[in-house]
């Protein structure tokens, strides 16, 4: 079996993307100027779609053997979760510094307008789990690089990483390896 996960294939739900595509809202200039934010919540407030989209993310790391589904805070969540359970795995969120209850590692990581970090509890993933990491975007990579280098810290093996929507134009796919790299949408 190949270690790469295959590209999403719409097979027997080949209306998906564009489902997905009209639902999908955009804002401009948010969170600040000259940003176009892909606001997902339309897509999670159809029960359906949602099910669809996390069907689909899930899709390419069937029988991969992952044993644990680490996403990314705040939207990566929503998907992650149920990403989880559609794979049969644990979930483990990685939170903002400060926001886990349990003793936690954490890694910091450079934003366009600054520094950020991201922490897990030192026993959400354990030395050889393999992981996917969920995410609703990728841009640059930066968050789930550092995403990455924690299930690392502890041990764990990362998979692939799973995102509803992949901006291209970014250096994102690129920076994580676009062989482990899915996403539903590509812009």
């Amino acid at each position: 079996m190949s270690n790469t996960p295959p590209l999403f294939v719409p097979g027997h739900d080949s209306n998906l993307i564009e489902d997905v595509k009209t639902r999908i809202r955009d804002v401009p200039d948010f969170p600040k100027p000259g940003i176009l934010f892909k606001d997902v919540t339309p897509v999670l407030a159809d029960p359906h779609l949602f099910g669809r989209v996390v069907n689909a993310m899930a899709a390419p790391f069937r029988g991969r053997h992952i044993t644990k589904v680490v996403a990314v805070e705040a939207r990566g969540f929503l998907l992650g979760a149920p990403i989880a359970l559609a794979l049969h795995t644990g979930f483990a969120p990685a939170r903002k510094p400060g926001k886990l209850p349990y003793k936690s590692v954490m890694e910091r990581y450079s934003l366009e307008y600054g520094e950020d970090g991201l922490q897990l509890h030192e026993d959400a993933v354990s030395r050889g789990d393999r992981v996917l990491i969920v995410d609703d975007l990728l841009a640059t990579g930066g968050t789930a690089s550092a995403a990455a280098r924690l299930v690392s810290k502890l041990g764990g093996e990362v998979v692939g990483f799973s995102f509803l929507i992949s901006l291209d134009f970014l250096p994102g796919r690129e920076r994580l390896g676009s062989e482990k790299v899915c996403a539903l949408l590509n812009y």
